[in-house]
């Protein structure tokens, strides 16, 4: 069982920057990967970054580098660090863990809001 808890969102102007935080139960390295969603309002969820137990990451095209997903495996915490943000990021931010062979772990959310 894990458990995966967000923090960090709020209400920021277009071109601030936030940072959301996502602290697993569970060491870092076991767990096979840890992602973060996010969902609009009507809007399917996207996946926005990810990185797996040996640190590689990944993240969507279509942030154009503006977003960078990070962990700190003393504190079983994840990362997403999202500068020059857009009204269009606007969405609730999930964390999400992968942990083989069980079902994907995901936690409540956190909403991000950026105001033009």
């Amino acid at each position: 069982q894990v458990q995966v808890v967000e923090s960090g969102g709020g209400l920021v102007q277009a071109g601030g920057s936030l940072r959301l935080s996502c602290a697993a139960s569970v060491n870092l390295f076991s767990i096979n990967a840890m992602s973060w969603y996010r969902q609009a309002p009507g809007k399917q969820r996207e996946l926005v970054a990810t990185i797996d137990s040996t640190g590689r990451t990944n993240h969507a095209d279509s942030l154009e580098g503006r977003f960078t997903i990070s962990r700190d495996i003393a504190k079983n915490t994840v990362y997403l660090q999202m500068n020059s943000l857009k009204p269009e990021d606007t969405a609730v931010y999930y964390c999400h863990a992968r942990k083989v062979p069980f079902p994907p772990y995901w936690g409540q959310g956190t909403q991000v809001t950026v105001s033009s």
